[in-house]
């Protein structure tokens, strides 16, 4: 005679095997049809090709993105919805043709994954030893496009691409903001073994207060990328590495502590550069730099232009003229696209005030990080 317990787990393993045979019915769907979109994105791709159209449409893939979480029930996540569509846009872009994303190396940093995070796994990634290596691939048609750190919500802004933004042909199309969570890492995992810390620059000065009040006595060397400080750090018992988890992964290092950052919401910004402009999304932002006669209220005129359109600026950064000492170019970040009615007045009369100005993009404005 059966127990209750007995019935209880065998209602159990049925309702399993209802639940998993759904799920491969699912599944089946599932590919039907994401072969269909697939075969769609063919077309497109080919009336893209016969028009001279760029494969990456920055403008398109946030509309596709933003109306996929819009219409979200759960309980997927937004965040999962949009990985998991990155994922597929990718894939089919790769069918039109196989995008090649140059960015600043090795494997595993933080710019790996950003460029990662917005072309998807399908696109071909060139690492470059240097942010000025990433504009010269570019140039040189070795990438389609380019992904470089441009600012830091804790060290300010990376000043190196500024410097190349000046002289570049490319064009701003997108940006990135990657939440940027440290981790110390080593061989053995005992922090009583470290007598050196290696990481970058800029990921050293982001930890600067936990390694003072935890490693007083370590040595702190800056290397040019947390990969490289992973590499390093699997070769060296007495070292330890900043650096994330996915490249302490790749160099089989053990964790000492994570979330190691000052600021809770560390996050770095990135650019990706092209070749061409790229049209309004609805939510755009506009990058530009000017320089202008060295005269009292000259900034001040400058700056009062975009107020009286009512025009938001997000950022504004000086930067020295490598030919005139003291003298300063300003970069500018400011809502809207270029094409915008109140922005294109703007530049219009900022123009005739400024001795030299470049718009160095227009392109859809990234959301709030998340973690």
């Amino acid at each position: 005679m059966a127990t209750a317990s007995s019935k209880k787990s065998s209602k159990g393993v049925g309702e399993l095997a209802d639940l998993r045979k759904r799920i491969d019915e699912i599944n089946l769907k599932l590919v039907a049809l994401l072969s269909e979109r697939a075969r769609l994105a063919k077309a497109i791709g080919d009336l893209k090709q016969a028009g001279g159209t760029p494969v990456y449409q920055p403008a398109r893939e946030r509309e596709v993105i933003e109306g996929v979480v819009a219409h979200n029930p759960g309980p997927l996540s937004a965040d999962h919805l949009r990985h998991i569509f990155a994922e597929i846009i990718s894939a089919c872009t790769a069918l039109e043709r196989t995008i090649r994303v140059a960015y600043l190396g090795p494997q595993h940093t933080y710019s790996h994954e950003a460029a990662r995070g917005r072309f998807g796994a399908s696109a071909n990634f060139v690492p470059e030893p240097s942010i000025a290596a990433v504009f010269q691939a570019l140039d040189n048609r070795r990438a389609d496009y380019g992904v470089v750190p441009v600012e830091n919500s804790t060290e300010g802004s990376v000043g190196l691409t500024l410097d190349m933004l000046i002289d570049t042909p490319m064009v701003i199309i997108g940006e990135i903001l990657l939440p940027i969570r440290h981790a110390l890492m080593s061989r053995q995992g005992d922090p009583a073994l470290i007598r050196k810390i290696l990481s970058h620059q800029q990921s050293l000065g982001q930890c600067r207060e936990y390694l003072t009040a935890n490693f007083p006595g370590c040595e702190l060397e800056a290397v040019s990328s947390n990969s490289l400080a992973a590499k390093r750090t699997a070769e060296e018992p007495a070292c330890a590495a900043i650096c994330s988890a996915a490249a302490a992964e790749a160099y089989g290092l053990k964790l000492i502590a994570e979330n190691i950052q000052d600021v809770a919401q560390n996050t770095t910004r990135f650019l990706v550069l092209g070749r061409e402009p790229v049209p309004r999304s609805g939510a755009d932002k506009t990058s530009l730099l000017f320089a202008l006669p060295e005269r009292a209220g000259a900034l001040h005129g400058a700056l009062s232009l975009f107020a009286r359109e009512r025009i938001n600026l997000t950022m504004i950064q000086s930067r020295p003229q490598r030919e005139r000492p003291w003298a300063y170019l300003f970069f500018v970040d400011l809502q809207g696209h270029c094409d915008d009615l109140r922005v294109s007045r703007a530049l219009r009369s900022l123009r005739r005030r400024a001795l030299f100005l470049k718009v160095l993009g227009s392109y859809p404005e990234a959301g709030a990080a998340t973690a």
